[in-house]
């Protein structure tokens, strides 16, 4: 197993039923290790001494009808070394729950809501969680990755993880069993920035183009005109640029 002394919100748009994560740590590919999602059923960070097999088991507990805390409950009774495990979950109704072992690097916590679960471990202080609740409690306007990001925003500029920066990630899936967005910064000096540079691409390159991808029960059509032609351009003359010639 591998330490992610880390950050992150798991949420639940109440207006979309979209579910999502974004976390960072010190740590590379924190996006290969720490969220999971289900669509339609839940999504789960797991964190500190990562234990994938937590939030897949926590994940098929959702899908069986249990609600966030007893899923939550449920997996951290079977697991032996529940005291050094770090979780947050909402489930597809908007219910959360979090854990924070006792044997977790300090400091170390969590804060949940109608619909989010925000946690961290080896962290500055308990700034980093107050700023990231804070920031998705105010955002309820704007969409879901864009509360998502700027709750890792927020708790980056609040302190974030207290040995330095490494890596990010932005996932969001809606209806399908693919993701709507899945964002990664694996290795970079400022990856929290590095990832809102790269979504602000996203938005104009890559999600017009998700949004055209084939859904099921709908009869497959072509890619709109619009998105094809801007996707044989070269990716520095497309919207946001990015990329090379």
């Amino acid at each position: 197993m591998i330490e992610l002394n880390t950050f992150s919100i798991v949420a639940r748009c109440p207006r979309t039923g979209r579910l999502g994560v974004a976390v960072s740590t010190a740590v590379p590919a924190v996006g290969g290790l720490c969220p999971y999602i289900v669509p339609r059923v839940g999504a789960v960070s797991t964190q500190s001494w990562v234990n994938p097999y937590l939030a897949l088991d926590l994940l098929a507990r959702l899908r069986a009808g249990a609600a966030a805390q007893e899923a939550l409950n449920e997996v951290l009774s079977c697991d032996p070394a529940a005291d050094l495990r770090q979780l947050g979950v909402v489930d597809a109704s908007g219910r959360s729950a979090a854990w924070t072992g006792a044997g977790c690097t300090s400091w170390c916590g969590q804060i949940t809501g109608q619909g989010f679960a925000v946690q961290g471990n080896m962290l500055v202080g308990e700034e980093t969680l107050q700023a990231m609740a804070a920031s998705y409690g105010g955002t309820e306007r704007l969409d879901l990755a864009e509360r998502l990001m700027l709750a890792l925003e927020a708790g980056q500029a609040a302190g974030g993880d207290k040995r330095g920066k490494q890596s990010a990630s932005l996932k969001v899936y809606g209806d399908e069993e693919y993701a709507w967005l899945d964002l990664r910064v694996d290795e970079h000096p400022h990856p929290v920035a590095e990832l809102r540079r790269i979504l602000c691409i996203a938005r104009l390159q890559l999600v017009p183009f998700v949004e055209g991808m084939p859904r099921r029960g709908q009869a497959a059509g072509p890619l709109p005109e619009e998105t094809s032609r801007m996707l044989l351009k070269p990716p520095p003359s497309r919207p946001g640029g990015g990329g090379s010639a």
